[in-house]
């Protein structure tokens, strides 16, 4: 009897180690962390791209001068409205003395010809009348003379314009600036006493005033080549200013540069648009702002947040880990579309019953019985 007892109290005793033993493993096997999941959900998605720039009116006129002289008088000031015809600035004309010597001989040989003409004139005209000499010779004789004449007055005139600016005969003398569009005066880079140079074929002239239609504003930034491919003229943008940030302006794109110019190693292409500002809302030219550019959009599609991505460490391919059982999961691989930073498109490798693994939120087991036991 007493040996049966001995067997029995061996077989309890090692029966609870084997038994001790499993609790053990089974305990540890547990995996200390329970992962969140998620599952695919249907959205909009716009990738977008920000484009700094600046904001600029839409035609800017430099005036300049039809004559070279001496700034006189300015009558407008930066910031001023003019419109078509206003007087901006006044030049006196100090002309060239090579020039203006070149003319005056130009007049007195002009005079010397017309006197002698109307000598000859007098003298034909009274042989003419006695019938000593032809109607040809008379006629010819009259042509010289009014030639003369008429030559003498372009030569005068000449020398008016160049010792005055003007021969009087015009409703604005060249000295006289005026403003040739309406707008509002951006920029006078001269001032009193400065020389300036006439605009003509080999000189672009010196600039008197910039005047620009300040209601009508455009952005105008610079856009890398990787995305120059993606947009088209007619795309929205969305314009911010520096100015106000808090403000934003929708605006239209309406010129895309067909050339490319290089900028620290990266070619860049210039882009205008139209910016739609309200009526009551003052913008001054030169405002930096910055441009969100819809690159591509597509709405209702398959996704996930983007922070559920995983990337292969050789392969760098993307990919998700699909719960198989509870808290099983197993690798899927991805074959995605367009992202905005946030969600990204799921083009295949998933189905949307599929639950999703949290790979970088995982909550304590412990907190979460706890928070069971407090609901």
């Amino acid at each position: 009897m007493k040996k049966i007892l001995k067997y029995l109290i061996i077989t309890f005793g090692i029966g609870g180690i084997l038994f001790a033993t499993a609790y053990f493993i089974k305990t540890n096997a547990t995996s200390s962390t329970v992962y969140e999941t998620e599952t695919m959900f249907v959205t909009n998605i716009s990738q977008t791209t920000l484009v700094t720039g600046k904001i600029i009116p839409q035609d800017e006129v430099e005036i300049k001068p039809q004559i070279s002289g001496i700034i006189q008088m300015i009558a407008v000031e930066e910031g001023d409205k003019v419109n078509t015809g206003d007087l901006l600035a006044r030049i006196k004309v100090v002309p060239d003395e090579q020039t203006l010597n070149s003319a005056k001989g130009r007049v007195e040989n002009a005079k010397l010809v017309a006197f002698n003409a109307e000598k000859d004139f007098t003298r034909d005209k009274k042989l003419y009348e006695k019938g000593i000499l032809s109607e040809r010779n008379f006629n010819a004789a009259e042509l010289r003379y009014q030639q003369a004449k008429q030559e003498l007055i372009n030569v005068e005139n000449d020398l008016k314009i160049i010792k005055e600016g003007s021969a009087g005969g015009a409703t604005s003398a060249n000295t006289n600036i005026r403003a040739t569009v309406s707008g509002t005066i951006l920029e006078i880079p001269v001032k009193e006493g400065d020389q300036v140079i006439e605009s003509n074929n080999f000189n672009a002239g010196t600039t008197i005033a910039s005047v620009a239609d300040l209601g009508k504003m455009i952005f105008e930034g610079k856009v890398d080549e990787s995305e120059v491919a993606k947009i088209e003229v007619g795309s929205s943008l969305e314009v911010s200013l520096g100015a106000f940030p808090e403000n934003k302006f929708d605006a239209s794109l309406q010129f895309i540069a067909p050339k490319g110019s290089e900028e620290q190693g990266t070619v860049q292409f210039k882009i205008e648009a139209d910016v739609f500002l309200p009526e009551d809302f003052t913008v001054r030219a030169g405002y930096s702002a910055n441009a969100s550019l819809v690159l591509q959009k597509k709405d209702s599609v398959q996704a996930i947040r983007e922070a559920l991505l995983q990337f292969d460490s050789k392969t760098q391919e993307p990919y998700v880990e699909i719960e198989t059982t509870e808290q099983q999961f197993e690798r899927r691989e991805l074959t995605l579309g367009i992202s905005d930073g946030i969600n990204v498109e799921i083009v295949s490798g998933i189905e949307k019953e599929d639950i999703i693994k949290v790979w970088n939120n995982t909550e304590e087991p412990d907190k979460l019985d706890n928070d069971e036991n407090e609901k």
